[in-house]
């Protein structure tokens, strides 16, 4: 039935009331055919935001700044629905890989937390709760992310299926790139049916059709050899892919007799038989019979049967031109720098990241939290990706900050200057007591209690932030105190941090070696900011300037055009909050029944429905 035939038949429905008929509109309204269905529950963090904007002020003391031109990460105390909306303004589409690590809604005490109370196995609600507060920050992440951006999530069986269906809903079914199954811990004896041992990493794309393809490195002690003949002598190579495998598909180009050191023939098992030759003639397989894994055509291409390597060995699969078990077998050679140059696919199973690992590193930090991921991890899913070594990496459920280890890590193994952005609550004291102090110790050099230098990264800097809020209400007042507390957000989205000195009142002047940052608190400033723009010898100038609308003065910088970029404030950031931000609340109304239902001249109730 067509949906807006079915609304006109409940609007002409006798013996509802008003709100029982908005109510059955809105459930054809909203009424999928097929997908996730759950009850939005309430969140205390979202409607905090109905009324106020997040911004971020830095906490200076905690800074860790070991030279300007270092890679600047960023570490946000606060709820991550808060520091996501505050992030839309400094890095809508601009973050290339996210990874999370949420709460596995197990129903565990301290698992889960919503609205300041734990979330247990017997509430009826646990699924609707968790989803409810994965689909506001999904969806923000979403926007946060490059057209060609990945996000991995580490999720365990209670929610596998749940975040699956919500995933294809903020990202579409389209955009899935894959779910990884991991060897979380490798001992125990818990459940009832099954020991637990592993959970799942799905990963999807913002837009999958312009994603490079995944890139694994290739395992170099399997290339156990060394070339002594040709143009590739003292390569290491390996030969012990059989070049016939039976779980090849079958088709008629693949079929064909090789003609061995001695002088016989063979091909895969199967009935059909190709001629007798060494042009490699043909057979038209039958169903169920074997192939080569090169085509005819490829097997004549130059230098390509230089790559086979014949074994004699008693259990060939292979057959004779008689029909018997031949006594060959073929194998093709694989060189070790060809390998590394194409690189492999990720396998989509991964065992040799268990948990014990990264309780264990971080236990020698001394520092006392049990739930670490190891940063191998998400190292590897950060190098697969096939991404440059300059990307930005966002995680809003840092826990303990392995995120940024792993970043740190994998810049020092590649020489990269990736940044990292993490985000954490201060729930039972997590942030200012394991997440910072991890990244403290992982930056600077840090001697542990039993006397052993641990693994730092000292070309690296950290700034901290805490989320804070301006009213919503778009008053002068407001705007002007939006204005002054957008400088932390403006240092952060332009990735410029060093304040310079500048005779402009009511102005504050950043640079870089790449970019300067001149920020203007009042109108009456433009004269003065304007002659300093005319000296100014640097690089191009990025003007953010107080304004009441969304003009920032462009006719009054006429004369500097060519040397600015202008930008008006507070406009900016309404226009990059108005997506994601819940709508306001609307005030109660008392509805006075005669005016809305009059009675006509015979006292009958009329209605305006």
């Amino acid at each position: 039935m067509n949906k807006q035939d079915l609304i006109s038949k409940i609007k002409q429905l006798d013996g509802v009331t008003q709100d029982e008929r908005a109510y059955l509109i809105n459930l054809v309204n909203t009424k999928k055919k097929y997908g996730l269905v759950w009850e939005d529950k309430p969140e205390d963090f979202e409607e905090q935001l109905r009324d106020n904007l997040p911004v971020l002020k830095e906490v200076k003391e905690k800074a860790i700044i070991n030279g300007e031109d270092n890679p600047n990460h960023i570490l946000i105390e606060g709820d991550n629905l808060h520091a996501l909306t505050a992030l839309t303004f400094t890095h809508e589409g601009k973050i290339d890989v996210i990874y999370i690590d949420p709460p596995y809604n197990t129903g565990a005490k301290e698992d889960f937390i919503y609205n300041d109370h734990y979330v247990d196995k017997e509430d009826a609600f646990r699924h609707s709760k968790w989803l409810s507060f994965m689909h506001r920050r999904l969806r923000i992440a979403k926007s946060l992310l490059k057209e060609d951006g990945v996000i991995f999530c580490s999720i365990g069986d209670d929610e596998i299926s749940q975040l699956t269906l919500l995933f294809n809903e903020v990202f579409t079914e389209n955009n899935k790139l894959g779910v990884i199954a991991r060897v979380a811990k490798t001992a125990g004896d818990k459940g009832s049916y099954f020991a637990p041992s592993k959970d799942y990493i799905i990963s999807y794309s913002k837009n999958k059709s312009i994603l490079r393809d995944f890139k694994d490195g290739v395992d170099e002690s399997l290339f156990k050899k060394t070339e002594t003949v040709g143009l590739k002598i003292g390569e290491k190579y390996r030969d012990d892919v059989a070049f016939y495998q039976s779980s090849l598909d079958t088709r008629p180009n693949q079929r064909y007799f090789i003609k061995c050191p001695d002088g016989s023939f063979v091909v895969p098992p199967g009935e059909s038989m190709p001629d007798k030759n060494e042009d490699g003639a043909k057979a038209i397989p039958i169903s169920g019979d074997g192939v080569w894994r090169w085509a005819n055509e490829t097997f004549f291409e130059q230098g390509k049967r230089e790559l086979l390597v014949f074994k004699q060995t008693k259990q060939s699969p292979l057959l004779d031109e008689n029909g018997n078990r031949a006594k060959w077998n073929i194998y093709t050679k694989s060189y070790l720098n060809d390998r590394s140059e194409k690189g492999a696919s990720p396998r989509d199973y991964l065992d040799q990241f268990i948990n014990r690992k990264g309780a264990d590193l971080i236990k020698q930090y001394d520092i006392d939290f049990s739930y670490s991921k190891p940063f191998e991890l998400i190292q590897h899913l950060l190098k697969i990706t096939n991404k440059s070594n300059d990307i930005t990496v966002l995680d809003f459920f840092a826990g303990s900050g392995t995120a940024l280890h792993s970043v740190m890590s994998l810049n020092e193994l590649d020489k990269g200057t990736r940044t990292c952005i993490i985000s954490t609550n201060n729930e039972n004291n997590i942030c200012e007591e394991v997440t910072y102090p991890r990244c403290e110790r992982t930056i600077n050099p840090y001697t542990n209690k039993k006397g052993k230098e641990m693994p730092s990264f000292p070309n690296n800097n950290l700034r901290y932030y805490k989320s804070e809020f301006v009213s919503r209400e778009t008053s002068l007042n407001n705007k002007r105190e939006l204005t002054h507390l957008a400088t932390e957000l403006l240092c952060i989205k332009e990735n410029c941090y060093l304040e310079k000195s500048t005779t402009i009142k009511q102005a504050k002047l950043y640079e870089n070696s790449k970019v300067a940052l001149l920020i203007l608190f009042d109108d009456i400033v433009i004269p003065e900011a304007i002659n300093f723009i005319k000296n100014y010898s640097g690089n191009k100038i990025k003007v953010y300037v107080f304004s009441i609308g969304s003009d920032p003065y462009t006719e009054d910088f006429t004369e500097v055009l060519g040397k600015i970029e202008l930008c008006a404030l507070p406009d900016a950031i309404y226009k990059a909050y108005q997506n994601v931000l819940p709508k306001r609340k609307r005030p109660e109304t008392i509805i006075d029944l005669e005016t809305v239902n009059p009675i006509n001249e015979n006292g009958e109730q009329l209605s305006i429905l």
